[in-house]
Formats: structure tokens, C-alpha cells, sequence
């Protein structure tokens, strides 16, 4: 391996790191408005959709903060913040697709899924 491919490697992981970061960032405040919209004495469905919301705008948060300021963490445990922000992402994705006027928050979740997946594939390369 070349220099040259050891630094295209280090640029590609960087700018999927920044990708997923930022995919995080821009779900955890879609999640945070929609759990801020609904009715925190609403029925069961609605409190569901306002504690996923909840949950996935702080797993995000969080993630987006691991990836943004630690720049040479622990790979092992950045894959497991990267798959647990995925997981929840896809979680939150599919309680929001059964509220209505949740498209915004369900399709954020479903991006954020997809560039956590990008990046988990960038640390297995």
C-alpha cells in the first residue's frame, strides 16, 4: 500500500466520519421537535412517539459529539456508539411511520440509519 492510498483511506474515513456526524446532528433536532410537538399527556401511541423521539435525538446527540470531538477514539467502542445510534434510528423510524405528520422525523431517522451504515463500512474496510 502506498502512501498516497494510506492518506485517500484517512480522507475517506474522515469525510464519512463528518457525514454520519452530521446526519446525527440533523436527526437529533428533527427527533427533539417532534417529541417538543407531541402531547406528553397524549394516548399511548403519542407518548411512544414522544419518548422515541426523546431517546433518538439524545443517542444522536451523543454520537454525533463522539464522532465530532474525539477524533481517535477506541474503534471498538465507536462501532458500538455508531451501531446503537443505527439501531435506534431505525426504531424510532418505524413508530414515527405509524403517527401522523411524522414523515420529517421518520425520514431523518432512516438518513442517520444509512450514513451510520456507511460508516460502520468504512471501519470494516
Amino acid at each position: 500500500m502506498t502512501a498516497t492510498t494510506d492518506r485517500q483511506e484517512v480522507v475517506r474515513f474522515l469525510e464519512d466520519r463528518f457525514a454520519c456526524a452530521q446526519a446525527c446532528g440533523e436527526c437529533a433536532q428533527v427527533c427533539a421537535v417532534r417529541a417538543g410537538l407531541t402531547d406528553p399527556d397524549g394516548s399511548d401511541e403519542e407518548q411512544q412517539v414522544r419518548r422515541k423521539g426523546i431517546l433518538c435525538a439524545e443517542v444522536c446527540d451523543a454520537t454525533c459529539h463522539v464522532l465530532a470531538e474525539q477524533p481517535w477514539q477506541n474503534e471498538d467502542g465507536l462501532r458500538v456508539q455508531v451501531e446503537w445510534c443505527r439501531a435506534v434510528c431505525l426504531e424510532s423510524a418505524h413508530t414515527f411511520d405509524r403517527s401522523p405528520d411524522a414523515e420529517a422525523g421518520a425520514a431523518a431517522c432512516r438518513a442517520c440509519a444509512r450514513a451510520c451504515t456507511e460508516f460502520l463500512a468504512v471501519l470494516d474496510a
